[in-house]
């Protein structure tokens, strides 16, 4: 395994939520479940993989994905994160377990581990500013006794929520029912038929972030922002993510909306972008900043963890946000001005845990 001298989320030096914070606060800032995955990444693949061919990448990496690229995100950016997830009795899953709890900080405590069970496993692929993934794995077993899984937290600020069409988690609502903000996005629509109506959590929900191509689907239009203001009738904010052109917002409770462009970066591998968006656009919410603030800085860490590979540790933590603020193009530097409050005079970047070709190292460097 990688080396734990790294920088992890316990010892950040900003906690985004502290004018927010009060001794009756929960202690989980956000909480979340999912599959965790072990993650393989390919990198410096010239073009996609040819039948018939073998192809050499010039750089691999292994990393937990999956619900992990999410939480990770969130931990690294100071948000007391509480995941609730089955692990592999293997080597994979011990691997993703100790770079989550120990590595990161997460909170593992309604995470269980599955005797007999393996990891699920995805090997992505990444050329032409895309990726290609292929994974393999199984259902895990319900767990033993009738209580359901995951039990959500008593208290906490703040859920994340990966919907699908048909499919109601009792969690979410319970979550809201709760006090807790829910924060969703959305996968691609196998069945094609992008019905709104088919995402029946979406009721509990506080903002939904799809991307431009599946907000557009859902809401039958031809324009991102057409979309936004569409999914806004039905959540109380809609943000739309467009890649390189950035994002736009609606909050359809006072009619304000947002656009802010994206941050031109040389990107290495977008495995995990979308979520850690969703992680800097949470963090922005609960810290109470403008809607525009939050989309700017939402795409400024998703913009950070492109030029990283490995999923979950392309993570971009407040060391790497103080450094790109110290060198931020001048073009740029009014409308990231409010990092000035967040981040303090000195603050040095340190290293971190990322992707490694492999895992399991007997002797350590």
């Amino acid at each position: 395994m990688t080396s734990r001298d790294s920088l992890t989320s316990r010892d950040a030096a900003v906690d985004p939520l502290g004018p927010v914070r009060d001794p009756q606060e929960p202690g989980c800032d956000v909480f979340l479940t999912g599959t965790v995955f072990l993650d393989i990444i390919f990198t410096g693949l010239d073009s996609a993989p040819v039948r018939g061919t073998e192809s050499w990448a010039r750089g691999m990496g292994s990393s937990p994905g999956g619900v992990a690229n999410m939480a990770t995100a969130l931990a690294r950016l100071g948000l007391r994160t509480s995941l609730a997830a089955a692990f592999g009795d293997d080597h994979y899953g011990e691997y993703c377990w100790d770079a989550l709890e120990q590595g990161e900080g997460i909170d593992l405590s309604r995470s269980r581990t599955i005797p007999g069970w393996h990891s699920p496993v995805t090997v992505s692929m990444a050329y032409e500013g895309e990726r290609t993934m292929v994974s393999h794995g199984h259902e895990a077993p319900p767990p033993a006794g009738t209580g359901p899984f995951p039990l959500c937290p008593v208290r906490t600020r703040a859920a994340v929520a990966s919907l699908g069409p048909g499919r109601r988690d009792g969690w979410i609502g319970e979550a809201a029912r709760r006090g807790a903000r829910v924060f969703a996005d959305v996968g691609w629509d196998e069945s094609g038929r992008w019905d709104l109506g088919a995402l029946a959590d979406l009721e509990h929900c506080e903002a939904f972030l799809p991307n431009a191509g599946e907000a557009m689907r859902y809401t039958r239009t031809d324009c991102p922002r057409a979309a936004a203001r569409a999914l806004a009738e039905r959540v109380p904010v809609a943000v739309v993510t467009m890649g390189a052109e950035g994002s736009y917002a609606v909050d359809g409770r006072t009619g304000e909306t947002a656009e802010v462009p994206g941050i031109t970066v040389d990107a290495l591998d977008p495995t995990g972008a979308g979520d850690v968006y969703v992680a800097g656009f949470v963090t922005g919410t609960l810290a109470g900043w403008p809607l525009a603030d939050r989309l700017a800085f939402a795409g400024l860490t998703a913009a950070l963890s492109v030029q990283e590979f490995g999923g979950s540790l392309s993570a971009p933590g407040w060391p790497e946000v103080a450094h790109w603020w110290r060198t931020a193009p001048e073009p740029l530097r009014a409308r990231y001005r409010f990092l000035d409050e967040l981040i303090p005079p000195g603050a040095e970047a340190a290293p971190r845990r990322r992707a490694v070709p492999t895992i399991g190292f007997r002797h350590t460097a």
